[in-house]
């Protein structure tokens, strides 16, 4: 195992009913005018706007409101909250959604603290941050884990370029998870957010640098859970168990508890899929599964005792020998993507990148990184390249 940091200083507040205590968690913070951020309509018709406002109301926290995020955070969003911030004299940010709305807010609360500089400067790691404006979460959508995590991605819409940021400072400091606020999800959506907290999972599991058996206990148990219940929800969406269980489960897949020990994770694929992301737009979790099973045949044989021990802890199954047992596993989790409607090739999502974009994505993929991406196996450009090939 290698040594580690463990920092999750977000306060979680979970169950049914839990995104009416908002104004007081705000009020704890010392928040006193608040910037409501959110995406689309679906949180205004359901009256969970409303609710929250009464809440801040009742504790005499003023507000103003910036809806219209995009799933594939936009850029062009940010600065416009960034500017309504600063008109507004903001000094606490609310993100009412899923990863998409709180990493657009984390983004916000950059640019906030630092109104003289460009925050896309942080995505481009031209600089790191200095400050931040305190972000607090109210959970609609269970899949990236940004509401305890310290991360964040905003594509940039005029170059179509993805990025990633990740600073502590930008921790949220609260997380109101009630689990009913994710039953109108569509299906695709669900399960799009389980897969993606699989994947946050599957980064940390597969590498080739430091191992605890608790912390692959932990990862294990957390993927044998999600698949359970990304099941149950496929069928019954209602299910608040089912729902808990899995906005839980995100949450714990990217604060980095499945994570200590370890050399910080492979996250080639989630480099890959952002890649993807933003040249085509697509829902991340589905760009994920798209990709993994070309990942994985591709640098099994590099890290081939973790793919066994995934095979045959998480997937149950076992061939008749390392290499077969590690492809049978590989096999199984994409026949269990199948079976939630999520895509396991590029193609099934509806694009087909030429030649000229799969090596325009790989290049710029290594560049995002620094020329190279991946602890199962070290990836190049050529081998960026040819996974996305694998995965048409």
């Amino acid at each position: 195992m290698y040594n580690f940091n463990y920092y999750t200083p977000t306060k979680v507040v979970f169950g049914r009913g839990t995104e009416e205590q908002v104004g007081q968690l705000v009020a704890q913070q010392g928040g006193s005018k608040v910037l409501i951020h959110y995406g689309g309509k679906s949180a205004v018709r359901s009256g969970l706007i409303d609710r929250i406002k009464a809440s801040l109301d009742a504790q005499g926290i003023a507000h103003v409101e910036l809806g219209g995020v995009v799933p594939n955070p936009h850029l062009g969003k940010v600065r416009e909250g960034i500017e309504l911030g600063k008109r507004e004299g903001v000094d606490f940010l609310l993100a009412v959604g899923g990863g998409s709305v709180i990493d657009s807010a984390k983004a916000i609360g950059y640019g906030l603290a630092e109104p003289d500089k460009d925050v896309w400067e942080l995505y481009a790691h031209k600089r790191k941050a200095a400050a931040h404006v305190p972000v607090g979460v109210v959970l609609t959508i269970s899949a990236t884990g940004s509401e305890m995590s310290n991360s964040s991605v905003i594509t940039n819409e005029l170059t179509g370029k993805k990025r990633s940021y990740n600073d502590d400072i930008a921790r949220p400091r609260f997380a109101v998870m009630n689990p009913e606020l994710t039953m109108s999800l569509p299906d695709y959506q669900t399960e799009s957010g389980c897969s993606d907290i699989m994947m946050h999972t599957m980064e940390r599991y597969f590498t080739n640098g430091g191992n605890m058996e608790l912390t692959d206990a932990i990862a294990e148990g957390l993927l044998r859970t999600v698949m359970k219940n990304a099941l149950i929800l496929h069928s019954d969406p209602q299910n608040y168990d089912a729902r808990a269980e899995v906005m839980w489960a995100g949450s714990l897949s990217h604060n980095g508890l499945t994570g200590c020990g370890c050399d910080g994770g492979d996250f080639a694929c989630h480099n890959l899929e952002h890649e993807l992301g933003g040249m085509f737009d697509v829902t991340h979790g589905a760009g994920l599964t798209a990709i993994w099973g070309s990942w994985a045949r591709y640098v099994y044989k590099d890290c081939l005792p973790r793919f066994v021990k995934f095979a045959k802890n998480v997937m149950g199954v076992e061939g008749s020998g390392d290499e077969d047992t590690a492809l049978k596993g590989i096999a199984a989790l994409e026949d269990f993507f199948r079976s939630i409607g999520m895509p396991v090739s590029i193609r099934e999502l509806g694009i087909a990148p030429t030649e000229e974009q799969i090596l325009a994505m790989a290049q710029s993929c290594a560049e995002a990184n620094g020329g190279k991406k991946g602890s199962a196996k070290v990836l190049y450009p050529e081998d960026m390249a040819e996974i996305y090939r694998m995965a048409r």
